[in-house]
């Protein structure tokens, strides 16, 4: 229990911060599961929606992305009227959009329903942080923070493992429908055992929030369709390189407004100034950005050249989260106790080799034992990557700026999450293409596996766009060599 004057000035007496923080969390995992979900489902929403291969991909990049650009300003709203309200309206919108979801019957309404869906999510998502940054001690906060986070890498693990026997047994639908349940409990238990805390005064900077917006979309856009325009001309003087430079210049013109505002910035550039801030945020964008980008190619191999059913494929994950769920508790424990450079070494070093591997064993005929090793030396990467960035990023926030701070945080993770979702898909349409496989992802989805011919050299380029994660992996590894001792670090550690 909080033990700081700092917290329980704000807290009424007899509350208990674990119960509340399980509460909130349960709307938490459930928003994140949607992160992943989808990606096994893809070739069956597909087939039933007779849509294409790149419209189906922006069900996954539209939630991201209606995700990744409201954080900004959703972690304020949180603290200007109350993290717990901001949480449920957030929660009721994406528990009805979810209904949505499972409801439509054309891909464009799927894709908008899954905008406000992600609209919801990110309403929600700030306040879980703000709420632990605000109601336990930062010498207890590791703890809460190494829930949150190992909550973050279950349920982008588990996701692809329920979808698949979702659609397997229920269709695909029910990936969607499944919330509205889930989501009525976590709100009845959010009412009941989540404080309401006092509230800050925030101004709202929205020239910014169009500017991160606009620019996070122009480069998204840019690089998720560059391959079907063969990252030349789309219609007039508009071409794929030029939207990507302007979203970068936007996101520039961004920053540069971030640091000229007089009044509160939508990003409180002061807070980079702290080393672990800046280096866990880049961490965790690396590793939604990975996670994200290895999944796609993966379902594909599996469902596509094994011709396995979506719930086979998505097995082959479980690995993963069982040993993601059994070190989580462990590993929670060291987060308070020793310097997080140490634990998230062995994250970024292990999940760049288990990538590497898996690349290597991408083929038709790879016994299923070989590619449940890698997966399982990823499950123990996870462990050491997201509950302790997590906890580190935001050990030093101050209480005034835990809904912004939060707000960052999970920004830039969802913004991995689009880039990696944007550019995975840009690779495999360039590695098929490669190979001659133009129209090979329309092939064997849903109805056994692809020709034999194809197979061989499908296998070689799903294993090839590996490589990006990969890369994430390893550039990761070397910022997390600068992480300092947090501030708030349990004596004797």
């Amino acid at each position: 229990m909080a033990s700081t004057s700092a917290v329980s000035t704000e807290l009424p007496p007899d509350y208990r911060p674990w119960p509340a923080l399980w509460a909130m969390v349960i709307g938490f995992f459930m928003i994140l599961v949607d992160n992943t979900i989808v990606s096994v489902a893809t070739p069956a929403i597909r087939d039933d929606l007779r849509t294409d291969y790149n419209s189906v991909i922006w069900v996954t990049s539209a939630y991201l992305l209606a995700y990744a650009v409201p954080l900004l300003v959703t972690g304020r709203l949180g603290d200007r009227f109350g993290p717990k309200n901001i949480y449920l309206v957030g929660l009721a919108i994406f528990t009805l959009a979810s209904l949505w979801c499972g409801l439509t019957d054309s891909i464009e309404m799927l894709i908008v329903a899954r905008v406000v869906q992600g609209f919801g999510a990110a309403l929600i998502t700030p306040q879980t942080m703000a709420v632990i940054t605000r109601t336990f001690a930062p010498a207890n906060r590791g703890a809460a923070m190494a829930l949150w986070g190992a909550t973050a890498g279950v349920a982008t693990l588990v996701g692809p493992i329920l979808g698949g026997v979702l659609v397997d047994s229920l269709g695909w639908e029910w990936i969607f429908i499944i919330n509205v349940p889930v989501g009525i409990i976590g709100f009845v238990l959010a009412v009941r055992l989540v404080p309401a805390l006092p509230t800050h005064t925030h101004t709202f900077d929205w020239l910014g929030v169009v500017l991160s917006g606009v620019g996070v979309f122009l480069v998204v856009f840019g690089i998720q369709e560059g391959e079907k325009y063969d990252w030349g001309r789309i219609t007039g003087l508009v071409s794929v390189p030029l939207l990507i430079a302007l979203g970068v210049i936007v996101f520039a013109a961004f920053i540069w407004w971030q640091a000229r505002i007089k009044a509160e910035p939508l990003v409180p550039l002061g807070l980079f100034r702290d080393r672990n801030f800046s280096l866990g945020n880049g961490g965790i964008a690396l590793v939604s950005l990975a996670i994200t980008a290895m999944s796609l190619p993966f379902f594909f191999y599996a469902q596509g050249v094994r011709g396995w059913s979506p719930t086979e494929s998505a097995l082959l994950m479980a690995p993963m989260a069982v040993m993601l769920m059994v070190l989580s508790p462990f590993v929670g424990k060291l987060v308070d106790r020793i310097h997080p450079r140490n634990i998230t070494i062995v994250g970024f070093g292990t999940a760049a080799i288990a990538m590497t591997w898996l690349s290597q064993l991408i083929a038709p005929d790879t016994p299923v034992w070989q590619l449940c090793l890698p997966m399982a030396l990823f499950g123990i990467s996870n462990a050491c990557l997201w509950a302790p960035l997590s906890a580190t990023t935001t050990r030093n926030l101050p209480m005034a700026s835990a809904g912004s701070g939060a707000g960052v945080f999970n920004t830039t993770r969802q913004i991995g999450a689009v880039l990696g979702s944007a550019a995975i898909a840009a690779l495999i349409q360039a590695r098929l293409t490669a190979h001659g496989l133009e129209g090979a992802t329309e092939a064997g989805q849903g109805s056994g596996p692809m020709p034999a011919p194809v197979q061989t050299a499908f296998s070689e380029a799903m294993g090839q766009t590996l490589y990006l994660p990969v890369a994430a992996f390893v550039v990761g590894l070397v910022l997390v060599l600068f992480l300092a001792r947090p501030t708030h670090a349990r004596p004797g550690s």
